[in-house]
């Protein structure tokens, strides 16, 4: 058996959640990065016997458009699968059925699901440091969880919680883009996941491509680039109410 960690995580905190599980799951992991607009990812084939933690984050009560684009093309052969949705602390929604979908539409066998919370990739004041202390023993006792029932060969498949047809999807608006401190290195055009960037000039962004995941303002050494500041101080007001309770991480076995 090999275990797999299959993830689309701009920012790294989707991948911070995935780490927690899949880490206590599997000896030695590969890790397939979804973010990678360069990688072919008809490549990535599994067979019957490995385990897959398959981890995304929920914009807007989605996935990604871009990550079920890719892991439409990874070949699951019947593998099982545990999936992982990580939220800024709003509610994921439809995230975690529509993944239950497109992995299963991979040939994925879903045996359990976690719907895990984060910083958020936009206002960062949101879950500030989570996932914390707290989050990562509840996901360490949900790892235990899950790798009892793997060890009893369960392949049952868990009731997931949301709507189909999912909720509308829709972008954020919230474009980054380049300060007078950026200094043209292209770091943010050779990570940004849809190449929303021109290499040649950074300061030039396909707003029409750029799918709002913060990665360039993540990578950027220079702290060169911004999300327009009237906007993110609306989205922080807008979120505020619905952000300010603790959400506690799920499982689904």
């Amino acid at each position: 058996m090999k275990g797999y960690e299959i993830c689309f995580s701009p920012t790294g905190g989707t991948r911070k959640a995935a780490d927690l599980l899949a880490e206590p799951l599997f000896s030695e992991t590969v890790p397939v990065d979804l973010t990678d607009s360069r990688a072919d990812f008809s490549t990535v084939v599994l067979r019957a016997e490995d385990v897959a933690v398959i981890a995304v984050p929920s914009y807007g009560g989605r996935v990604p458009a871009t990550a079920v684009q890719r892991l439409s093309a990874v070949r699951g052969n019947g593998a099982r699968a545990v999936l992982v949705c990580v939220y800024g602390n709003r509610a994921y929604e439809d995230t975690l059925a529509e993944l239950q979908d497109t992995a299963k539409q991979a040939g994925f066998r879903v045996v359990a699901a976690v719907a895990a919370i984060a910083e958020h990739s936009i206002v960062r004041q949101i879950a500030a440091g989570c996932p914390d202390d707290g989050d990562q023993r509840q996901l360490a006792d949900f790892a235990k969880s899950i790798q009892a029932k793997l060890e009893k060969e369960d392949d049952s498949e868990p009731a997931i919680p949301g709507n189909r047809p999912y909720k509308k999807g829709g972008g954020s608006g919230m474009v980054p883009e380049p300060t007078k401190d950026c200094v043209k290195c292209g770091l943010c055009a050779e990570k940004c996941p849809v190449q929303a960037i021109d290499p040649k000039d950074p300061r030039k962004v396909d707003k029409n491509a750029c799918i709002s995941c913060m990665r360039c303002v993540a990578v950027c050494p220079h702290g060169a680039r911004k999300v327009n500041g009237v906007l993110l101080a609306a989205v922080r007001a807008m979120l505020k109410k619905a952000c300010s309770g603790r959400k506690e991480p799920e499982l689904y076995l």
